[in-house]
C-alpha cells in the first residue's frame, strides 16, 4: 500500500477519532509527511506478515503533553536521530517501523522517519488507539520490553533509557519529556518480526485511512459524515460498534498541563437544556458520564467531534462554546481482555467503576 497526499489527509482523519481525543493533534505530523512526499514520493505501507520473523521493528511516537505540543513544534529529525542510535545500540539495521499508538499525531509519526531511512512502515500499531501512558502498549500487556528506548527532542538532546521494569521506563521517559520542556520523542519497545505478528494490532494504518475517507467522501457528496464513519468503522472488524453518545455543546472545561500530562474534565449540555454530560481527559478521553451515569469507559474510544464536519477535536483544541457530538467505539477485542483490562481499564486511571463494554452499556448504539 502506498500513501499519496489524499491517503496522508484520510489517515490523518482516521487516526484523529481513533485517537480519543489523544495522540496529539495531526495537523503538523501532516505537514511534515506531506512535506516528505513530495521530496521522496509516496510512503510504503506494508502488511506484518511481509516480514522475517527475525526482522528488527521499532515502534515510536511522541511522549508528553498535547497542549505543549500546539506551540513547541519539532524539528523533524526527533525519529531519525532515535532510530539511527537504536541502530547503534542493536548493531544492526531496522527492518521497518510502526506507530506506538495509532491515534492522532502519532499514527503518522513514523511516515516521514521511514521515509528518510528507505524502509516501510508495518499496517500495525501498539495500542489501537491513543493511551496516555507507555507500560500501557500492548507489548508491555504481552510482556516484552519497552528497552533499549531512545528520547529525543527539537533541540536535539538524546536519551537512552535502560530499565527491566516497563513502570520505570515510562516514570523515567515522563520525567525526561517533561525537563526538555514537555514534549519529545521516543523510540521504544524494540520487536522481532515475529513479536510485531504475534502481538501488535494489525491493520490499524488501513483502518485509520478508511474512516477518514469515509468522512471525506461524504461530506464531498452532502452525506451524513457520522453514518458514514459508523459504517466504516463497523466493516473493519476492529471497532464494530459506533455511534453518538451525546449531541450539545461545551459550557465548562477545567484543563491543565501536569506532570507532563494534559488533564481534566469538559462539560457538555444538550441543546435543549435538559441533559449533561461530564468527561474526564488524561491526553485521551477516558470515561463520561450522561446525567450522573457511565455510559463509556476506556478502553473504549471516546471522541469529541464538531457536529456539522466531523473533525476530531483532540483535547488540547477543546474550547468553550463548541457545538460537537460525543461519539463512541468499541475498542479492539484484545484490549478487553482480562490481562489488558489491568492496565487500560478504568481502574488503571484511578476511577472505581469496572469495565464494561460500551455497547452492554449504550444499549442505543446498537442498529
Amino acid at each position: 500500500m502506498l500513501l499519496d497526499r489524499q491517503a496522508i489527509g484520510d489517515l490523518a482523519l482516521g487516526a484523529a477519532f481513533l485517537g480519543s481525543g489523544g495522540g496529539g493533534d495531526p495537523y503538523y505530523a501532516t505537514l511534515l509527511a506531506e512535506a516528505e512526499l513530495e521530496r521522496r514520493g509516496p510512503f510504503e505501507v506494508i502488511g506484518v506478515d511481509a516480514l522475517s520473523d527475525d526482522a528488527l521493528v521499532v515502534p515510536c511516537g511522541w511522549i508528553g503533553a498535547p497542549t505543549v505540543s500546539v506551540e513547541k513544534l519539532p524539528n523533524g529529525r526527533e525519529a531519525v536521530d532515535g532510530l539511527r542510535r537504536l541502530e547503534e545500540i542493536m548493531g544492526r539495521s531496522i527492518d521497518a517501523v510502526i506507530p506506538i499508538e495509532i491515534g492522532g499525531s502519532n499514527g503518522l509519526a513514523p511516515l516521514f522517519a521511514a521515509a528518510r531511512l528507505g524502509i516501510p512502515v508495518l499496517d500495525c500499531d501498539g495500542m489501537g488507539r491513543a493511551f496516555p501512558e507507555s507500560q500501557m502498549a500492548i507489548f508491555n500487556i504481552r510482556g516484552l520490553s519497552a528497552c533499549p528506548s531512545i528520547l529525543t527532542d527539537a533541540s536535539g538532546s538524546l536519551s537512552v533509557i535502560e530499565s527491566d521494569d516497563n513502570f520505570a521506563h515510562e516514570r523515567l521517559a515522563r520525567a525526561l519529556s517533561v525537563a526538555v520542556g514537555g514534549i519529545a520523542h521516543l523510540v521504544e519497545y524494540p520487536l522481532t518480526g515475529r513479536q510485531a505478528k504475534d502481538h501488535a494490532i494489525h491493520g490499524t494504518i488501513t483502518v485509520a485511512r478508511a474512516v477518514g475517507a469515509a468522512i471525506r467522501e461524504a461530506r464531498a457528496h452532502g452525506a451524513d459524515p457520522f453514518a458514514a464513519m459508523f459504517e466504516a468503522l463497523r466493516r473493519t472488524g476492529l471497532y464494530r460498534e459506533a455511534g453518538v453518545l451525546f449531541d450539545g455543546k461545551i459550557i465548562d472545561i477545567d484543563r491543565e498541563t501536569r506532570n507532563g500530562f494534559s488533564v481534566g474534565r469538559i462539560i457538555f449540555e444538550s441543546f435543549d437544556g435538559a441533559s449533561r454530560m461530564e468527561m474526564d481527559f488524561q491526553n485521551e478521553n477516558l470515561i463520561a458520564r450522561r446525567d450522573g451515569v457511565v455510559v463509556a469507559t476506556v478502553p473504549d474510544i471516546l471522541t469529541v467531534m464538531d457536529r456539522e464536519t466531523a473533525d476530531s477535536i483532540t483535547t488540547e483544541r477543546l474550547k468553550y462554546g463548541q457545538r460537537a457530538k460525543v461519539v463512541g467505539a468499541a475498542a479492539p477485542a484484545i484490549l478487553r481482555e482480562a490481562q489488558a483490562l489491568k492496565f487500560v481499564g478504568p481502574r488503571a486511571f484511578g476511577f472505581e467503576e469496572d469495565y464494561v463494554p460500551i455497547e452492554e452499556i449504550a444499549a442505543w448504539l446498537k442498529p
